[in-house]
C-alpha cells in the first residue's frame, strides 16, 4: 500500500505565534493615525495607553493560556471560524467568492454544457479519491516549506448549517459518494464514487447521466404547475428514479434560493420544512448537506465577461412571463439554481465555467489548489488523447491525478435488491414536501436576493499591456504594486485615503488561515498625494511608488510569519468577552474604524483562472479580487451603489500612466532587410541595388556572369577549390545547401530591429530563414561577387556567400 502523504508534514508544522502586545497596540494606533481626525486619533491614543496598562497585559496572558491548552492547535482558530459562521447576513454577496475559470483545452467539449461538466466532475472525482487516499501531494511555498492541509478536510462532502438561535456550523460526511445536481433550480443526486474511494463512473457516463437529468428537467418545465402525487413522493430516501417520479413545480423545486436567506430566517424555514415532513423532507436535506458538491447546470449563456463574473458571484435576475396567482412575476434567473452553503461548480449552456464556495471552512488558496488541479487534469487527459494517436497505449504523457476508476455496470434486474449491493449511478430527483407557508418564503426570498442583485455592479478590468514581468523589471512586488493601484484609485475618485484590506497566507502554521494586512501604510498615503499632485515630477512619483511598494512588501512579510494584528486583536477581544472583562478599547471608534474595511481586496489565482472575486465587505464599500498574470492583470470589483466601473477605469489610467512613465521597454518592430556586412563596403552595396536595377532587363547574362564571378572568389580564397556546382543557380540547390547558406557568415540581417520603423508588433514574429532563402532563389538574385572583389574586403570564413 502506498505511503500517505497528504497530511505528513501536519505534526512538524509550527503553532502560530502570538504577536507582543505592545508591537500590536503600537502599530494598531500608527494605523489609525491615516483613517482618523487628529483629535479623534488623540482619544485612541489614550485609550491605547490605559489598555497597555490595564486589561491588555490580563488579556495576554489569558491568552497565552487559552493557547496552551491540550490538543489546541491554534490560538485564532475557533474564534475566526465563530466570525464567519455567526453573522446573521446571507452568505451571497457578503461571504462566498468566485473563480471564473478559463476555457477547457478541447474546444468540441469545452463549448458543450454537458461535455465540460462532465470533464470537470470526473476531474474532480478523481481530486477526491486521490485526497480520500491521502494521496494528493501536500502544498508547498518555495519548493520545500511545506503547509497546512488541514482545511482538505472540509472542502468535499461539507455544508453550513443554520440553527435557529445558535451559531452555524459545518458538518462533514467523510463516506460521501455522490454529486448533487442543480438544473433549472430543480435538484437531482447521482451516485459517483465506490465505498473504497475510487471513482465508480467515467467521463461519458457523467455525461450520460447529465443529459438524463436536463431531459426530466426540461420535461417538469414544460408540465410547470402540474403535480402528480403517487407512492415515490411520500419515501424519504430520495431513492426514486427519475424516470417514474412524479412531477413538481419548478417554482416550488427552488429550495435552494432559501440558503441566500439571512442565517436565522434559514435556520426559521429549514426548522418549518423539517416539521412539515421530518422523514421525509430531513432525507432530502441530508443527501444535499452530505454530497461530494453540487453541479449547477446553468440555462444561461452570459453575454460578456462583466455578465460572466456576476453568474458566479450571485447568479442573474430574470422575471418569467409568468405570474402567480396574486399577480407577482416568477423569479427564472439562474440566482435560483443555486445551494450556497455548499461548494458549488457552475456550467453554462456555452461551457463556460466557474466555482462558488461557502468560506467559513476553506479559504481561497485551498479551494485555488482543487480548481488548479482538476483544470491542470483535463489538459493531461487531453493531451494523452494526442499523444494516444501517436505512441498508442504508452502513457507518454503521465497522470496529474492517479485516481483509481472502478466503472461498474449497473444490473438493473437487482436494483431493487436490498441483498445484492450494486452500484447504482443512476440520476434521481429530489423532492421536498411542501406547504403553502413555505412556497410562500422561496417567494420572499427569491424576490430579496433580486433587490441585492439589483443593487449590486460587478465590472470587470483585464489590463493586458504589461504584467508581472514588467513590474518586477522595475525592481518591485507585483502585488504591493497592485495594492497601490487600487488605493490611488480611490484617492483620485474620492479626495481620500480608505481603510484597505488584504488577507495573507498564513498556513505555514499548524491550522493557519491567513492574517490582515492593512495596506494603507504612511508610505502609501504619500504616495497618493504625490502622484495627484501637479507639482510632482516623474522622479518625485516614482520615488513614492518603490518606498509604497517597498513597505507594503516589508508588512506582508510580517504579516505571513503571524505578527500581525487584526487576528491578535480579535483574539484579545473574544478573551475578554468569554471572561466578562470590560474593555474600553473594544468600545473606541477607533476599533469600530478599523473593521470598516472599504477596500477589501485579495489576490488569487493562476492559469486556471480568468477571474477571481467576491462582493464588498461593507456597504460603502468595494470588494476587488485580482490576478496577476506574467503579462496582464485581472481585477474583478463588486460594489453596491457606487460607481463600478469609473472606479475601473481610473485604476486604469494609473497603470497606463505607470507605463508611460517608465518607458514601454522594449518595441519589437519590422524592419526593411539590410545586409549585416559592415564598414567599409555599405556604400557598395547599396550602389549594387541601384545598378541591379539597370541591369533587370539583361537578367540572364547577368545571373552567369555573377556565378562565374563567385566560382572565382571561392577559387582565390580556398585554393584551388572547384566547386563548380555553384554555377547550377536554382530553387533546389539554394534549399539543398541550407547549412551552409545560413551560417555565421550568411550575409543577411539576424535580428536588426529599426525602432523608427511604423509598423509596431506586440510579440516577436520569427521568420523561418529557410522561406528566407527560399525568397532569394525565386528571385534569382544576390550581391554581385565581382563588386566585393573590387572592394577589396574578404568575407570571413571559407564556406559562406554574401546574398
Amino acid at each position: 500500500m502506498a505511503e500517505k502523504i497528504t497530511y505528513a508534514h501536519q505534526k512538524s508544522l509550527a503553532k502560530l505565534p502570538i504577536p507582543s502586545l505592545q508591537e500590536t497596540i503600537k502599530t494598531f494606533v500608527a494605523n489609525l493615525s491615516l483613517l482618523q481626525s487628529p483629535s479623534a486619533n488623540a482619544v485612541t491614543k489614550s485609550v491605547a495607553a490605559a489598555f497597555l496598562e490595564k486589561e491588555g497585559p490580563k488579556l495576554q496572558i489569558l491568552l497565552e493560556e487559552y493557547d496552551a491548552e491540550p490538543g489546541r492547535a491554534s490560538y485564532i482558530e475557533e474564534f475566526w471560524s465563530d466570525a464567519y459562521l455567526a453573522p446573521d447576513a446571507s452568505v451571497v454577496l457578503n461571504l462566498n467568492p468566485f473563480f471564473l475559470l478559463e476555457s477547457g483545452p478541447d474546444t468540441k467539449s469545452s463549448n458543450s454544457q454537458t461535455g465540460r461538466a462532465a470533464s470537470l466532475v470526473f476531474s474532480s472525482l478523481k481530486f477526491i479519491s486521490v485526497l480520500k487516499s491521502e494521496q494528493l501531494p501536500p502544498d508547498k511555498v518555495r519548493g520545500d516549506v511545506p503547509l497546512c492541509m488541514d482545511q482538505f478536510r472540509y472542502i468535499f462532502g461539507s455544508a453550513r448549517i443554520p440553527v435557529k438561535g445558535k451559531t452555524d456550523f459545518v458538518v462533514t460526511d467523510v463516506k460521501a459518494t455522490h454529486v448533487a445536481v442543480l438544473y433549472k433550480s430543480i435538484p437531482y443526486y447521482f451516485r459517483a464514487m465506490n465505498d473504497d474511494g475510487s471513482v465508480g463512473v467515467d467521463e461519458e457516463g457523467i455525461k450520460k447521466i447529465l443529459e438524463a437529468i436536463m431531459n426530466d428537467a426540461n420535461f417538469v418545465h414544460s408540465h410547470d404547475g402540474i403535480k402528480h402525487h403517487d407512492t415515490h413522493h411520500d419515501t424519504h430516501s430520495g431513492d426514486d428514479d427519475i424516470a417514474t417520479s412524479g412531477v413538481q413545480s419548478q417554482f416550488e423545486a427552488s429550495v435552494g434560493v432559501l440558503t441566500t436567506m439571512d442565517r436565522t430566517s434559514w435556520a426559521e424555514t429549514r426548522e418549518a420544512l423539517v416539521r412539515h415532513s421530518p422523514e421525509h423532507n430531513t432525507g432530502v436535506l441530508r443527501i444535499i448537506d452530505s454530497a461530494l458538491f453540487v453541479l449547477a447546470l446553468d440555462d444561461y449563456t452570459p453575454t460578456d465577461i462583466h455578465d460572466a463574473a456576476s453568474n458566479c458571484l450571485h447568479g442573474t435576475y430574470q422575471l418569467s412571463e409568468r405570474k402567480n396567482k396574486n399577480g407577482a412575476d416568477y423569479q427564472s434567473g439562474t440566482c435560483i439554481n443555486r445551494w450556497y452553503d455548499k461548494l458549488q461548480l457552475i456550467v453554462c449552456k456555452d461551457g463556460s465555467a466557474g466555482v462558488n464556495f461557502e468560506h467559513s471552512a476553506i479559504d481561497g488558496h485551498t479551494a485555488l489548489r482543487f480548481v488548479s488541479d482538476i483544470f491542470a487534469d483535463t489538459v493531461v487527459r487531453f493531451a494523452q488523447s494526442i499523444t494516444k494517436t501517436i505512441y498508442g497505449q504508452k502513457n507518454v504523457v503521465p497522470n496529474l491525478l492517479d485516481a483509481s476508476v472502478k466503472v461498474n455496470q449497473m444490473d438493473v434486474d437487482s436494483v431493487n435488491d436490498s441483498d445484492n449491493k450494486v452500484f447504482d449511478s443512476t440520476p434521481k430527483r429530489l423532492k421536498f414536501n411542501m406547504e403553502a407557508g413555505i412556497i410562500r418564503k422561496i417567494f420572499c426570498a427569491e424576490t430579496a436576493l433580486g433587490d441585492e442583485i439589483l443593487a449590486s455592479e460587478v465590472h470587470v478590468l483585464e489590463f493586458s499591456r504589461y504584467g508581472k514581468g514588467f513590474i518586477v523589471g522595475n525592481k518591485m512586488s507585483p502585488d504591493s504594486f497592485v495594492q497601490m493601484s487600487i488605493i490611488l484609485a480611490y484617492y483620485r475618485l474620492y479626495g481620500k485615503t480608505v481603510n484597505a484590506y488584504e488577507p495573507v497566507l498564513t498556513k505555514k502554521f499548524l491550522h493557519g488561515r491567513t492574517e490582515a494586512m492593512r495596506s494603507l501604510t504612511p508610505k502609501a498615503a504619500k504616495f497618493c498625494e504625490t502622484w495627484n499632485s501637479k507639482f510632482s515630477s516623474t522622479s518625485d512619483k516614482m520615488l513614492a511608488l518603490c518606498e509604497a511598494t517597498t513597505e507594503h512588501s516589508a508588512q506582508v512579510k510580517k504579516c505571513s510569519l503571524g505578527l500581525g494584528i487584526d487576528r491578535h486583536l480579535y483574539s484579545l477581544k473574544c478573551i475578554a468577552d468569554m471572561h466578562n472583562i470590560d474593555t474600553p478599547l473594544f468600545k473606541d471608534e477607533g476599533w469600530k474604524e478599523l473593521n470598516h474595511t472599504v477596500l477589501s481586496t485579495s489576490n488569487c489565482g493562476n492559469p486556471s483562472l480568468r477571474l477571481f472575486g467576491f462582493g464588498p465587505v461593507v456597504p460603502d464599500g468595494f470588494g476587488v479580487g485580482y490576478i496577476i498574470r506574467d503579462n496582464g492583470l485581472q481585477y474583478t470589483i463588486c460594489s453596491k451603489h457606487r460607481q463600478t466601473k469609473r472606479f475601473a477605469n481610473t485604476l486604469e489610467s494609473f497603470l497606463m500612466e505607470f507605463k508611460k512613465l517608465t518607458g514601454s521597454g522594449r518595441k519589437v518592430s519590422v524592419a526593411a532587410h539590410r545586409s549585416t556586412i559592415s564598414g567599409s563596403i555599405a556604400q557598395h552595396v547599396l550602389k549594387h541595388e541601384h545598378e541591379e536595377k539597370e541591369r533587370e532587363a539583361t537578367t540572364t547574362e547577368t545571373t552567369t556572369t555573377t556565378a562565374k564571378s563567385r566560382t572565382n572568389h571561392n577559387n582565390n580564397n580556398n585554393n584551388n577549390n572547384n566547386n563548380n556546382n555553384n554555377n547550377n543557380n536554382n530553387d533546389h540547390d539554394y534549399l539543398e545547401n541550407f547549412d551552409d547558406l545560413y551560417g555565421e557568415n550568411m550575409a543577411i540581417a539576424e535580428g536588426r530591429i529599426s525602432h523608427e520603423s511604423e509598423t509596431e508588433i506586440e510579440r516577436t514574429s520569427v521568420i523561418s530563414p529557410r522561406s528566407v532563402v527560399k525568397g532569394m532563389a525565386k528571385r534569382r538574385t544576390s550581391i554581385d561577387m565581382t563588386l566585393l572583389e573590387k572592394t577589396g574586403i574578404e568575407l570571413g570564413g571559407g564556406g559562406g556567400g554574401g546574398m
